[in-house]
């Protein structure tokens, strides 16, 4: 077979993209790989781009995945600046936004997610930013600074990791959200309502329940933002975070089926068995919880989908399923989740949370353990991810006892 006949074309350079590529070569894929990025970049962490970024603790090195020199050193064909266009199923060719077509016996679809846009009067005027490049979080850092200030659209994860990121670089933030707690899609009430009263005692103001009509200009430039009920918020810039959605259009153009992402198997597989698609731009079966369909953004799902595609490729057996987890970072709390708590009916708190480390243990009817939510609580994570992935049961008494260790409890 040649080299032509024998090729992984990749879409998407981003974690989940450039993750996939390594891990082909790792499991013995001799074929041609080109990778394809709309970035001027090679593949590189988002998670940092709202904290250690902003904050001038990460340089550009420092958030790649691997070394630049990596991918010519592992015969991948990295190509910055460019994107796929179309998708001709029938012949296996990608069309490129170069003007140039590849064959492709595989095609890995990484294409990731945009930030979500709201219809808002004034979305367009200069200083309204979104966060999901390194670019946008450049532009970011050089609004943010002592007396600045800013106004964040969204309580989810990144509202809030930007907000602290702003306090820290001295700047005042204020997150506006329309829901009655931040972290409404995320988290559980009482999570929400330690970390609202956390960045409140560091200074940033918050207001819930609180529904965005405009942004407000003077001379190109926003200036505030005005809520439905009459009250402005003043800002030099706004970030908008309300969520992300995900860049199925490609996929949905070749007639691969669609829903809120683009629809995998189990080895991250679309309808088109030379098709695999995965990362944020996916909607995919989660084992531990019947198998319903879910879209998982985080870089724990992007490498497991990246590790199920590489080894359906090349052959192998498919990797164990993994418990989905994620993680934010704000201040000194680090926030640990490992499993979704689907149709949850008890919560049980472990430790103390006036002590800042603590986890809540979100069980069914019948006491299996479905998800851990752990603040500076790194035992109850690890151990949580165990547990969870043994669907083992506790009861309430079990977990809250704190002479008994994690170890006991997942053992």
């Amino acid at each position: 077979m040649s080299e032509a006949e024998n090729h992984v074309v990749i879409a998407g350079a981003g974690h989940a993209g450039g993750s996939a590529a390594a891990l082909l070569r790792q499991m013995g894929w001799t074929g041609a790989i080109t990778l394809i990025g709309e970035e001027p970049l090679p593949p590189y962490q988002r998670p940092p781009l709202s904290k250690a970024w902003l904050k001038g603790e990460a340089d550009a090195d420092s958030l790649l995945l691997r070394p630049a020199a990596f991918y010519a050193g592992a015969a991948i064909d990295l190509r910055c600046g460019t994107r796929v266009t179309g998708i001709d199923r029938a012949a296996r060719r990608v069309s490129l936004s170069d003007g140039a077509t590849l064959p492709y016996t595989h095609l890995v679809l990484a294409l990731g997610a945009r930030p979500r846009r709201i219809p808002l009067a004034g979305s367009t005027l200069a200083g309204v930013l979104e966060l999901r490049s390194a670019a946008d979080a450049d532009e970011l850092k050089a609004a943010l600074g002592p007396g600045k200030r800013l106004a964040v659209i969204g309580g989810g994860y990144i509202g809030l990791e930007a907000a602290a990121s702003a306090r820290a670089l001295g700047a005042e933030a204020t997150v506006i959200e329309r829901e009655s707690r931040v972290l409404a899609r995320v988290a559980c009430p009482m999570l929400s309502h330690f970390f609202e009263a956390h960045h409140r005692t560091r200074g940033v103001e918050i207001l819930v329940d609180a529904q965005v009509e405009s942004l407000v200009g003077a001379h190109g430039h926003v200036i505030g933002v005005r809520l439905a009920d009459g009250r402005q918020v003043h800002a030099d810039a706004v970030l908008v975070g309300v969520g992300a959605v995900a860049n199925e259009e490609l996929a949905r153009e070749a007639g691969l089926p669609c829903d809120n992402g683009i629809l995998v198997d189990g080895t991250a597989r679309t309808e088109d068995p030379a098709i695999f698609a995965i990362g944020d731009c996916t909607r995919r079966p989660l084992p531990l919880y019947g198998d319903r369909l879910w879209r998982l953004e985080s870089v724990p799902n992007a490498l497991e989908q990246a590790k199920q595609a590489a080894a359906a490729i090349c052959g192998k057996p498919a990797p164990s399923p993994e418990v989905p987890w994620f993680w934010s970072d704000q201040y000194d709390l680090r926030l640990q989740i490992v499993g979704i708590p689907f149709d949850a009916a008890e919560i049980v708190l472990r430790g103390d949370m006036t002590l800042d480390s603590f986890a809540l243990f979100h069980l069914a009817d019948d006491g299996t353990v479905l998800a851990v939510e752990a603040v500076n609580a790194a035992q109850e994570f690890m151990g949580g991810r165990r547990i969870v992935a043994k669907r083992k049961r506790l009861n309430p008494a079990q977990i809250r006892d704190m002479s008994l260790t994690m170890q006991q409890l997942a053992a």
